[in-house]
C-alpha cells in the first residue's frame, strides 16, 4: 500500500510539472509573437501609378439556364433538379412494383422464418441476395431499354415521349407474361377501363397493380411449397418428444438442428435460387 501510495505521488507531481511547463511555454510563445507585431514597421503607402488605370468593368451577373419548355413556357435548372430529385424518391416504388423483387425478398424472407433461425441470415444479407438475384432476372429487360429508347434518348436521336415508350415497351412485356388474368380483369373494373382489345391497351398503372398481387400471390405460393418439409419435422420432433414425455422441453429447440442439417445436405440456398429463377416466365 506505501508503494502504490508513493507512485501515486510521484504520478501527480510529474503531471504538475509538465502542466506548468506547458502553460509556460504558451505563454512565452504568446509574448514574443505580441513583441514580434509591435517591431514590425508599418508598410509605406501605395504611391498612386502615374498612369491612369482602366475602370472596373461591374460584375456581370451569371446568365439563367433553362433547359426545356412546358406549354410554351421556359423552365429554369431549379425546376429541373427539383423534377429529377422527385423522380429518384420513386425508384423504391419502380425496384417494388415493376421488377422481380417482391417475389424474391418474400420468399427469402418465409424460409428463414421456415429455418427458424431467427435474424439469421440477417435483413441486409437476404437484401443483397434479392437484389443480385433481380438483376440477374431483369438483365434482359434492362438492356432493351436501354438500346430501345434510353439510348437514342441521349444521343438525341429520339423525343422524350418516344423514347420513354420505347424503354418501357420491355418492362410491359415482362410485367404482362408474369401477370394473372384474374388480377388484371379485377384492376381493370376497379379502374373501369376494360375490358382490353390487345396488351398493348392495358393502362400502365393497372398492369403495375395487377402485377403487383399476382407476384404476391406467387410468392406465398412457393413459400408454402418450401414451408411443408420444415413443418414435418416439427411434427415428428413434437411427437417423439410428447411420447418421451418430456413436455417441457420446447420442440423447436431440438428441430432447429435437424432443419439445418436437411437445408444444408440438399443444398438449400441454390435449389431455392434456382427454383425463384425458373419461376419468371420469359418476355
Amino acid at each position: 500500500m506505501k508503494v502504490q501510495a508513493a507512485r501515486a505521488r510521484d504520478s501527480a507531481r510529474r503531471f504538475g510539472r509538465n502542466v506548468f511547463a506547458t502553460l509556460l511555454l504558451a505563454a512565452t510563445l504568446a509574448f514574443a509573437s505580441a513583441a514580434m507585431a509591435q517591431s514590425t514597421p508599418a508598410a509605406a503607402p501605395v504611391q498612386p501609378a502615374t498612369t491612369a488605370a482602366a475602370p472596373a468593368s461591374p460584375s456581370q451577373p451569371l446568365p439563367s439556364v433553362t433547359v426545356g419548355k412546358v406549354g410554351g413556357e421556359t423552365v429554369s435548372m431549379p425546376l429541373q433538379v427539383l423534377a429529377l430529385m422527385t423522380g429518384i424518391t420513386l425508384l423504391p416504388a419502380a425496384l417494388l412494383g415493376l421488377t422481380a423483387f417482391t417475389r424474391i425478398i418474400i420468399v427469402l424472407g418465409l424460409l428463414r422464418q421456415a429455418l427458424g433461425t431467427g435474424q439469421t441470415p440477417s435483413n441486409q444479407v437476404l437484401l443483397a441476395l434479392a437484389l443480385f438475384l433481380t438483376a440477374m432476372i431483369m438483365m434482359p429487360v434492362f438492356d432493351q431499354a436501354w438500346a430501345n429508347g434510353i439510348s437514342p434518348y441521349l444521343d438525341h436521336t429520339m423525343g422524350f415521349k418516344s423514347a420513354w415508350a420505347a424503354a418501357s415497351e420491355p418492362f410491359r412485356g415482362f410485367m404482362l407474361a408474369q401477370v394473372r388474368q384474374n388480377d388484371l380483369m379485377t384492376f381493370a373494373g376497379l379502374s373501369h377501363t376494360g375490358p382490353y382489345a390487345t396488351p398493348q391497351d392495358v393502362p400502365f398503372g393497372v398492369l403495375a397493380a395487377s402485377f403487383l398481387t399476382s407476384e404476391l400471390k406467387t410468392a406465398f405460393e412457393i413459400a408454402f411449397l418450401v414451408y411443408i418439409p420444415f413443418v414435418i419435422i416439427d411434427l415428428v420432433v413434437a411427437s417423439v418428444l410428447m411420447s418421451m414425455g418430456m413436455m417441457m422441453l420446447s420442440p423447436m429447440l431440438i428441430s432447429a438442428p435437424f432443419k439445418i442439417l436437411l437445408f444444408v445436405l440438399v443444398d438449400g440456398w441454390v435449389l431455392v435460387v434456382g427454383s425463384l429463377a425458373a419461376s419468371f416466365n420469359p418476355i
